[in-house]
């Protein structure tokens, strides 16, 4: 018994459909391999650390900016640490942040950490009105049970001491 059908129209398809089959493979294989760089995964402070996050993978980090953690450098440097109910991260980012950013607001950055494992950000967004919370940001932090939505207190890391944060770390 031959691999080869009889029929010689469906030799004629089965060797067509096995020249295209290899290209086809190689071409969705080179997309995915050139897409690699385009995804970028969203992590919480505390899914970043369980993930273990490698250095220079292109990530969000999202979670509320930590009180009393903001510090600007002259030059445009400025440092801050994103909290989450179990977590944090320490964030540097170079640029102008937008206007809304706020110490206990929700925001996201997008960049990768470094060896250090510090964030090291190019872009950083945040809410922009009173209710509006990123939806990433707000579906972990309501999986945490630390949802600051209506009728919420303050959350338990907000930053009142500075052992506190440094112990978290």
């Amino acid at each position: 018994m031959s691999f080869w059908p009889k029929s010689r129209k469906a030799r004629r398809r089965l060797t067509i459909l096995l020249a295209i089959a290899p290209v086809l493979a190689l071409a969705v294989g080179l997309a995915l391999y050139g897409m690699r760089d385009a995804i970028s995964l969203f992590y919480t402070p505390a899914q970043a650390q369980e993930a273990k996050v490698p250095a220079g993978r292109k990530v969000q980090l999202g979670g509320l900016v930590q009180k009393g953690s903001v510090i600007k450098h002259p030059g445009g440097d400025v440092e801050f640490v994103i909290a989450d109910q179990r977590s944090t991260a320490r964030v540097k980012f170079h640029g102008d942040l937008p206007d809304l950013f706020r110490e206990g607001q929700g925001i996201v950055a997008q960049g990768v950490f470094d060896d250090r494992g510090v964030f090291m950000a190019t872009e950083v967004l945040a809410k922009h009105d009173e209710r509006y919370m990123p939806r990433e940001v707000s579906k972990a932090l309501k999986e945490q049970g630390e949802w600051r939505g209506e009728g919420a207190g303050p959350p338990a890391y907000d930053g009142s001491s500075a052992a506190e944060g440094k112990d978290r770390k």
